[in-house]
């Protein structure tokens, strides 16, 4: 294998685990039956001029199976924490002591599931298609080696076909992850 080829090669499958890791990291903020501080902690709080994630501004816990629990680190922020969590599309409402901030997580409708599931699909198909666009950016530069002959026809047709294997393997894992949380959202 050349230097060329299997730079581009580490790089597209670096690339392709990013995009899973991203998936992944998108998933924890869809609610599923219990709850978890994934589903808070990159709401964005205005916090003096600057959207700061909450996980920065808060100690988040989980005191019950259905209740979070976000106990600012600055009591001062507690109205703007209180004002994200109420934008966000998360459907939670804060109930507030004026030191900790309490959210109970209500049963999801059968209705809410489907639409939970239908939306985590979509998220999947969104990472499945940065998958592919990364598959094409790492033909293009394996053509593009083999056209200023860093590469050889037959070592560019070999990466072309190790990208495609790579990219056979992230989409599975895609699906696996997608069955899982799927699962998750929909077990009562």
């Amino acid at each position: 294998m050349t230097d060329s080829g299997k730079q581009i090669l580490d790089d597209t499958q670096g690339r392709m685990d990013k995009a899973l890791s991203h998936l992944r990291d998108e998933l924890k903020g869809i609610r599923s039956g219990r709850a978890t501080p994934a589903l808070v902690e990159n709401i964005r709080v205005d916090y003096y001029g600057s959207p700061t994630p909450l996980l920065q501004l808060a100690q988040i816990s989980v005191p019950e199976p259905r209740q979070l629990a976000v106990k600012p680190f600055d009591i001062g922020a507690i109205k703007e924490i209180e004002r994200a969590i109420l934008k966000s599309d998360t459907g939670l409402s804060p109930s507030s002591d004026g030191k900790m901030i309490r959210l109970s997580l209500p049963p999801l409708s059968e209705e809410q599931r489907k639409k939970l599931a239908h939306r985590v699909k979509d998220i999947a198909e969104q990472a499945r298609v940065s998958l592919r666009n990364i598959r094409r950016d790492g033909n293009k530069h394996i053509e593009q080696a083999k056209k200023s002959a860093e590469i050889s026809e037959d070592q560019a047709r070999d990466f072309e076909t190790e990208i495609q294997e790579g990219l056979k393997k992230h989409e599975g894992d895609v699906d696996d992850i997608l069955k899982a949380k799927t699962e998750e959202i929909m077990t009562v």
